[in-house]
C-alpha cells in the first residue's frame, strides 16, 4: 500500500547535491517500506486553489484545482544515532528559533531525549531529480484565463495563484512558453 508522511526537513547542499535531512518513526508503514526500498519521493505542496468552470468563456464543462509544489525524487539512507540526535537539535533550533524556549533541544532532559531517540530514525535523502509542477489553467483561452485571474483575486487563498497566474499571462499568449518554470 502506498503510504504518505508528514516531515519536517532540513535542506543542505553539499558538494553541489542537494540533500534533505529528516526523521519519522521507528516500525511505521513508512519505516518499514523504506527499509525495503530506499526510493522516496517528496512532495512540497505550494499555492492551491478551486477554479470554477462559470469563470470559463464556456461554463459547462469541469470545474478543477489550480496548484502549485515541488517533487523531490531521491534516495534514501538511515543514519546512525549520533548523527539523529546532531539533526534533532538542528531542527529544534531551526524550528523553535529561540534557544530560550522550553522546547529548545538544549532544555530538554537528557532521559527525554534518549528515550525519543529510540523512537524514531534520522535519515538524509539525496535529491536526484527536482521537478516543478504546477496546473494554472494554462490550458485556458486568454478571457478565461483572465476572468479566472479576477475571480482568484477575490477568493480567500487564491491571490497567490492569481499572483502566478499574472506572472505566466504575457508569455502564455505570445506563443512563448513559461510552463516550466516556477
Amino acid at each position: 500500500m502506498p503510504v504518505a508522511t508528514q516531515v519536517p526537513f532540513l535542506i543542505e547542499e553539499k558538494e553541489g547535491e542537494l540533500f534533505l535531512r529528516g526523521h519519522i518513526m521507528k516500525g511505521t508503514d513508512h519505516h518499514k517500506a523504506f527499509l525495503q526500498n530506499k526510493n522516496a519521493l517528496c512532495v512540497f505542496t505550494g499555492p492551491h486553489t478551486y477554479v470554477s468552470a462559470r469563470w470559463y468563456t464556456e461554463p459547462k464543462t469541469a470545474s478543477t484545482w489550480n496548484y502549485m509544489s515541488v517533487h523531490a525524487r531521491g534516495v534514501l539512507e538511515f543514519k546512525n544515532e549520533d548523527w539523529l540526535l546532531d539533526l534533532l537539535e538542528q531542527t529544534t533550533t531551526h524550528f523553535e528559533n529561540d534557544k530560550d524556549s522550553p522546547a529548545s533541544y538544549q532544555n530538554l532532559s537528557p532521559e527525554y531525549v534518549e528515550k525519543l531517540a529510540k523512537a524514531i530514525e534520522g535519515f538524509e535523502l539525496k535529491v536526484t531529480a527536482l521537478d516543478g509542477i504546477f496546473k494554472l489553467s494554462q490550458n485556458r483561452d486568454k478571457e478565461s484565463y483572465q476572468n479566472i485571474i479576477e475571480h482568484l483575486e477575490q477568493q480567500e487563498g487564491g491571490q497567490k495563484i492569481a499572483e502566478q497566474m499574472k506572472y505566466r499571462e504575457t508569455t502564455l499568449f505570445s506563443g512563448k512558453s513559461k510552463n516550466s518554470e516556477l
